[in-house]
């Protein structure tokens, strides 16, 4: 099927359909967007689109509320002009060609999607009834329907399954090959009946195995048990085995050849791999299996198929075998061996653990992902360099987090939080997580708070993870930038995200003014793309300061006091200088074409009383047309209002303090915006005080060649900009508070954080130190300051207060917007020994944190295409390997340091006095 010409579509193929307006298509689909929102449950049909398409049609009726398509055209680096600008004609019929895969399928109503396409990108999801509407409107397809299905222990997630499982079954009369597909969700009894029926064997005859590998593993006995649950991955084999009549020895633990079947014991194994450890050997490594622990529980029927059969010893030392990549999984091995080689984390899980999983922890996995991780790092190191398979830990890691059952490309360091995250959960030593109110530094001094912040956390939180990687603490300091409420806390972390110099984002100040005189002046920090345009400013200001729906921003450029130019929102940014100063009004949608403007001046009487101009330009729009001085008048009151003191020397006779209505005073002020208001005050008058409402008379000047001043019933002649001086007197000194007016902050005020923008090579002390560097919060990490009762974009300082025995960098490479990817491949020098943090760490104990490189986790290639490796130190060895999903080579240290080093595992080196003081102080501040 080809795509249609974007000729003006006929309206025979509207299947009898008035055609509807762009505007109007964009409605109904964004309604049914959000009513689909609202009843999510499981089973649910979406329709898998063609981006290439959609992306045509939203560019036809504007974007969509609650969808986004990325126009494959802006993937070369600029971002997709997501505005609506409406183009002459409609798109041809929906068409889903370039997504369907060429392969076969026997069952020809459901349509393989493309293997590793990326939604947003490639294709969109669509609810069953906007998809109903797409097809009536403009016919076409094929359809792709999926079902919506939850995944996830205890802290499910909704996704819709674009790709079902993709078995091969393999039949052992003939050795054909059949392909099926299920949900994950389907069960084993569903395989059963599905492949009986295709190859119609009755289903008392026919025997299916676990044929991972082309082995057998486990009988897949008919049951309710899930695919899912039963670790069969895509394209995973089985095996179709079919019984003479008469013959039931595959049940009985025969094959139908008589030979004795791979399955797992239910008495203790003879093998040196257990599950949670048990009597060991001289080499350390268990020679037998504490299953009979858990016998009859959740966890022993979750862990009864092994990954493989392989060979224990080798006569090589363990550490040195790979880990088979499974689909995609580079990500997770590569995480998995800088964890297994992790020197703590080695000895916990070759010994005996069972005593320490929690089987009642909600947040856990009721101790089935640290069996998992515990059996494959036994595996690992005990194995030689037999490649494992990891597939039921992969299994479990995606049931604790869903979003690694897929077998997309995923970020290691994402997993690898996960991960240890699920590991303490499991292995958590509180049953019972008691409630604790977290209390106010509220001046206290920081050692005071630091202790009891940590005994918080360790009263909830005690695991070998805690022991291991997480006694950390940084101490992070909040100031609010309206009040100045000042808040500090410790929190414990499991790594540090360190900032590298970026070339594609950039910090921005920015002043935002109101125009109908509802708030103060407020700069926002915002960070947007280096190369984007004045629209995508406007975008982050806006979430920065809660614009309105009903709001828009004009941005402007204020030079000597006075509006140098607005900005067009098409405008890119690199016509911004660092050294500018740039102001954004809130105005109302839609507002009339008459702008004001009004500009600052006082008398300068150092030059003989000269008017000069100070402060920044207040922008609004009148809403009369035509204008007249008393309208000038009101809108700047307006304006000035949010400046108004709140407190003067001198009280008026009319019970009104400098303008404001006194305590005893029932009256309210009121602000006229019509020249016939009685209560306006006469423009151009001198007077001081003593008017009707007790306010100064402002001496307004209208900037023409005659700078003639403005009366009340002066008329001013139409045009879309009205340009006035206010002359400040003393007065408006009194009345006013002009400092918000004043030091408008530039837009980028050269610092640390602009000296090392260059792709050139960088020190981990470098992006240390930029982590460590005061900042605003980002937009979308607004702090609710508690004595302003709002969400401020409040000034945040870390600082390292102390550090664990496994301290973990993570160097981010990725930065990601509404529009662009990009990895940074900045080569970082960091040290492999004696790397010394001790200046670093605030707390005065007196320790040395010095520390050696152990492990690394690497990314090569871009966002989408990249690939995870990872080099980890046999310390007992003093050697370093290479270890790239199956393939293990020797590496040597000049190797291993590289631009692709993305993730760094470090550990303490302990002199002989603080292994002797420590070791009883793991849970101490």
């Amino acid at each position: 099927m080809t795509i249609a010409d974007d000729s003006v579509f006929p309206m025979d193929n509207v299947a009898s359909c008035i055609q509807l307006s762009p505007e109007e298509e964009n409605q109904i689909v964004s309604d049914l967007i959000k009513e689909s929102e609202l009843y999510l449950k499981e089973g649910n049909l979406y329709y898998v689109v063609s981006n290439s398409w959609f992306s045509r049609w939203q560019s036809y009726v504007g974007p969509c509320v609650g969808m986004l398509s990325i126009d494959k055209q802006s993937s070369d680096g600029q971002h997709a002009n997501m505005t609506h600008t409406k183009i002459a004609n409609r798109p041809g019929p929906i068409d889903n060609s370039d997504i369907i895969s060429k392969g076969n399928n026997f069952d020809s109503n459901s349509l393989d999607v493309t293997r590793m396409l990326e939604e947003g990108t490639d294709y969109v999801l669509v609810p069953e009834k906007v998809w109903e509407r797409l097809l009536e409107w403009y016919e076409g397809g094929p359809a792709l329907p999926r079902k919506l299905i939850s995944q996830g222990i205890g802290r499910k997630q909704y996704s819709v399954e674009v790709y079902p499982l993709s078995l091969k079954v393999t039949d052992a009369r003939d050795n054909s090959l059949l392909i099926v597909k299920l949900s994950k969700k389907a069960t084993i009894g569903e395989l059963h009946e599905l492949v009986c029926k295709i190859k119609q064997v009755e289903q008392k005859k026919a025997c299916i195995w676990d044929y991972f590998n082309s082995r057998k593993h486990s009988l897949l006995t008919a049951s309710e048990q899930t695919l899912e649950e039963a670790n069969l991955l895509m394209d995973h084999d089985i095996l179709l085995e079919v019984l003479p009549d008469g013959d039931h020895s595959s049940h009985s633990g025969m094959d139908s050849m008589g030979n004795e079947l791979a399955l797992v014991p239910l008495e203790p194994s003879r093998s040196s791999v257990s599950i949670a450890g048990g009597p060991t050997m001289s080499n350390g490594h268990s020679t037998g299996s504490s299953f009979s622990l858990y016998q009859g529980t959740s966890v022993s029927s979750s862990l009864t198929n092994t990954d493989d059969k392989h060979d224990i010893y080798k006569g090589e030392r363990g550490g040195l075998a790979g880990l088979q990549n499974l689909g995609n999984t580079c990500f997770m091995n590569s995480a998995i061996q800088c964890l297994v080689h992790t020197p703590p984390l080695v000895e916990y899980f070759l010994q005996d653990y069972s005593d320490e999983i929690n089987m009642e922890n909600p947040l856990g996995m009721h101790g089935e992902l640290a069996l998992a991780f515990g059996d494959l790092l036994r595996k690992l190191w005990s194995s030689g360099r037999t490649v494992i398979p990891p597939r039921l830990f992969k299994s479990k890691l995606a049931r604790f987090a869903p979003q690694f059952s897929g077998y997309n490309q995923h970020d290691s360091q994402e997993l690898l939080a996960f991960l240890l995250d699920g590991l303490h959960e499991d292995l958590n030593r509180v049953k019972q997580k008691p409630y604790i109110e977290m209390k106010d530094s509220d001046g206290r001094p920081d050692e005071e708070v630091a202790s009891e912040c940590w005994k918080n956390h360790m009263a909830r939180n005690d695991s070998l993870i805690v022991d291991v990687c997480q006694v950390g603490q940084y101490k992070s300091t909040l100031v609010c930038p309206v009040c100045e409420k000042i808040s500090i806390t410790f929190d414990p972390f499991m790594y540090l995200s360190l900032p590298l110099p970026s070339t594609v984002s950039r910090t921005m100040v920015v002043t935002v003014f109101y125009c109908d005189g509802s708030g103060l002046p407020m700069p926002y920090t915002v960070t947007v793309l280096k190369h984007g345009s004045c629209r995508d400013l406007c975008q982050a200001l806006g979430t920065s300061c809660c614009l309105k729906s009903d709001e828009m921003l004009l941005l402007a450029e204020v030079y000597d006091h006075r509006i140098y130019r607005y900005l067009d929102p098409a405008e890119s940014l690199n016509s911004i200088k660092d050294d500018e100063h740039i102001v954004a009004y809130r105005i109302k949608s839609g507002a009339s074409e008459t702008k004001l403007e009004v500009i600052h001046r006082r008398a300068d009487n150092m030059k003989g009383g000269e008017k000069k101009s100070f402060g920044t330009p207040l922008v609004t729009y009148l809403a009369e047309d035509p204008q007249f001085g008393a309208n000038i008048e009101a809108s700047v009151r307006q304006l000035l209002a949010p400046l108004r003191r709140a407190h003067s020397s001198t009280k008026s006779h009319d019970g009104k303090e400098n303008g404001f209505v006194s305590a005893g005073s029932d009256e309210q002020p009121i602000i006229s915006n019509t020249h016939s208001e009685s209560q306006s005050v006469t423009i151009g008058s001198k007077e001081q005080a003593g008017t009707s409402c007790g306010e100064s008379s402002f001496q307004l000047v209208l900037t023409t060649e005659s700078s003639e001043p403005i009366g009340k019933a002066s008329f001013i002649k139409p045009t879309k900009l009205i340009r006035v001086c206010l002359d400040w007197t003393e007065r408006e000194n009194e009345l006013y508070d002009s400092n918000y007016l004043k030091d408008l902050p530039e837009v980028h005020k050269t610092g640390f954080a602009s000296k090392k923008t260059r792709q050139e090579a960088i020190s981990l002390f470098s992006c240390l130190e930029a982590f460590l560097t005061e900042e605003p919060l980002g937009p979308d990490d607004m702090w609710y300051c508690p004595r302003c009762k709002e969400h401020r974009q409040a000034t945040k300082k870390l600082d390292l207060w102390k550090l664990p025995e496994i301290l973990v960098f993570h160097l981010k490479r990725f930065s990601y917007s509404r529009y662009l990817k990009n990895k940074l491949d900045t080569f970082v020098n960091f040290p492999i020994h004696n790397l010394d943090l001790t200046k670093y760490v605030k707390s005065k104990d007196g320790q040395s944190y010095v520390y050696d490189l152990y492990a690394i986790s690497n990314h090569y290639g871009g966002l989408g295409g990249g690939h995870y490796t990872a080099y980890c130190k046999l310390i007992e060895d003093n050697k370093w390997c290479h270890f790239d999903d199956s393939h293990v080579t020797t590496a040597t240290e000049a190797e291993i340091k590289s631009s692709a080093a993305y993730v760094l595992f470090y550990q303490r080196v302990r002199t002989k006095g603080q292994l002797d003081g420590e070791t009883s102080q793991v849970h101490t501040v």
